[in-house]
């Protein structure tokens, strides 16, 4: 069932959504060679904590962590480890926030001292990937629109869009109706109504696109070894166009 959010309600969102921008904004000077996921996964935790919210991820569907930091060719779901990052990796960092009752979800990708071009470049491709795809977040709308902007925008620059994994409804609950894919064709679809607050978080691959996943049931990595670069906000559906909950400050500058 798809639940139209009042303002009230997407305004108790923007507040969660403020405290995980805030957790994101901290990492963005944090994460540098040596830092293990796991530093990253005691900080987020810690913040949340200390500010009111709750690291919602933890217990849901038996899942143990505030984050899931996939690094590298790992597309979503990593397990935070005591492994030291090490210069040229790439983690994906997301968590869900939920404060005051209510929710809000983001990912954000991070470039481990200096990356190679290539990586460089897929998170630039990513992150206007997804900016493309929120675009589309227009009443009326339809949900293939924001697929489509996604993956022809990915693939022309020769990259590949995960199949597996999509975005999503949320609220009151992390995950609900409907399914955001960041594949699709243009006015196919569900339309798009005002109140419907959803997540868009494309996963762009360097190679195929398909996935494997890990024995442990929770991660997913690229098949052939390509590596995986992610963005994700959580934004309602407004008269006025898409209104991103889990803004870090000036879109695109960050």
């Amino acid at each position: 069932m798809i639940t139209l959010k009042s303002p009230r309600e997407i305004e108790m969102m923007n507040e969660s959504g403020e405290l995980l921008a805030d957790v994101h904004r901290h990492l963005r000077d944090s994460i540098k060679p040596g830092i293990t996921s796991m530093d990253i996964e005691d900080f987020v935790r810690d913040f949340i904590e200390s500010h009111g919210g709750v690291a919602a991820q933890i217990g849901f569907e038996g899942y143990e962590y505030a984050t899931c930091c996939s690094i590298n060719d790992e597309i979503c779901h990593g397990f935070p480890r005591k492994k030291p990052l090490k210069n040229g990796d790439l983690i994906k960092v997301d968590m869900c926030v939920e404060y005051k009752g209510a929710m809000s979800d983001s990912c954000w990708s991070y470039a481990v001292g200096e990356v190679s071009p290539e990586i460089n470049r897929l998170m630039e491709v990513t992150k206007k990937a997804l900016y493309l795809g929120i675009e589309q977040a227009q009443v009326g709308n339809r949900i293939g629109d924001i697929g489509h902007a996604i993956q022809t925008y990915a693939e022309g620059e020769g990259f590949s869009v995960v199949r597996d994994f999509v975005g999503h409804g949320i609220g009151p609950t992390i995950h609900e109706e409907p399914a955001i894919p960041h594949y699709g064709v243009a006015g196919k679809g569900l339309r798009l109504k005002e109140g419907m607050v959803i997540t868009i978080e494309p996963m762009i691959n360097t190679g195929v696109w398909q996935m494997k996943m890990d024995p442990n049931g929770w991660t997913a990595y690229t098949r052939d070894g390509g590596w995986c670069a992610q963005y994700e906000h959580t934004l309602a559906i407004t008269k006025e166009g898409p209104k991103i909950l889990t803004s870090q400050g000036e879109e695109g500058t960050y």
